[in-house]
């Protein structure tokens, strides 16, 4: 996620760059067609034309942003939910030795899910945090379609184990259990928003009138902007192509570029929360790279 004060224009030159070239070699064309022949450029209501696709990509973007939002405020509710779970765990478990060491095994295995859920959103290989949290060993979660919630579940199981062993009671087994629900409907909205694309043509109509609406720019500038039509007419159509690249942006929060959300830094911040509340160092924070934060 970019957390500078300033958008990063040059960034939408570089990946619109190609289309920018082309654009701008057409409107050369059309410029130099418009002086060299006895024809004359036909009177094209641009401003109707810009004013209907603004709209468009105006949804677009909108829809786009709900999404990325959305997914924020699932994230946020995880950071909730763990925090929640592992003050229960170790609120209500009893002070013996072999209780407390359950319980820590309960807070790891929070965080080793959170790891394991931002990794499998990024469609990363899910084993390392795995590893790194709960120790070498068999891990059955990662023989799963979906490994975050195997661990999740394995944390469910267990859970209900202090049960049978009567060192929580069904009272506090529901407390522990109604946060276990939470975290599994965040996790649900993640992967709805992540495996559900906008509708075909949110994607591919608004592209396609944008890049028609930038063919018949220069031809309907041309009587007005004359030798400066070129310039005039790439630089309005970098604004409308901007604003499509804006919702390309902003569809996967899920993904790995600088425009997602900073999961690497939430997740981060859970494991810190957690490992302090069992006495562990925790880890530095994550810090932002280039004015970006992962």
């Amino acid at each position: 996620m970019i957390i500078g004060t300033a958008p990063r224009i040059r960034q939408g030159f570089e990946r619109a760059w190609s289309v920018l070239v082309a654009l701008f070699f057409w409107d050369l064309a059309v410029t130099i067609f418009y002086f060299i022949s006895p024809f004359r450029a036909p009177a094209l209501p641009l401003t109707i034309f810009g004013t209907a696709l603004a709209l468009v990509l105006g949804v677009r973007v909108n829809s786009a942003y709900q999404r990325w939002w959305e997914a924020r405020i699932l994230w946020g509710a995880m950071v909730n939910a763990s925090r929640s779970f592992a003050r229960a765990v170790l609120a209500f478990l009893p002070e013996e030795e072999e209780a407390q060491a359950l319980g820590r095994e309960l807070v790891l295995r929070q965080v080793a899910y959170v790891h394991t859920l931002r990794r499998q959103l990024r469609r990363l290989e899910t084993g390392g945090d795995i590893h790194r949290i709960l120790g070498p060993g068999d891990h059955p979660e990662l023989a799963r379609r979906n490994p975050a919630n195997g661990v999740l579940e394995g944390s469910g199981r267990r859970v209900a184990g202090l049960v049978r062993r009567g060192w929580i009671d069904t009272i506090q087994q529901g407390r522990i259990e109604a946060v276990l629900v939470d975290m599994a409907n965040a996790q649900g909205g993640m992967e709805r928003i992540k495996n559900t694309p906008l509708p075909a043509q949110y994607r591919a109509f608004p592209q396609f009138f944008t890049r028609l609406f930038c063919i018949l720019l220069p031809i309907g500038l041309v009587e007005t902007l004359g030798a400066a039509t070129p310039i005039g007419s790439a630089v309005a159509g970098f604004m409308y192509l901007a604003v499509l690249q804006i919702g390309d942006d902003l569809v996967d929060p899920f993904g790995n570029s600088v425009h997602d959300l900073p999961l690497d830094s939430i997740t981060t911040v859970i494991e810190a929360d957690l490992y302090e509340s069992i006495d562990l160092p925790p880890p530095a924070p994550v810090e932002p790279v280039d004015g970006v934060l992962w």
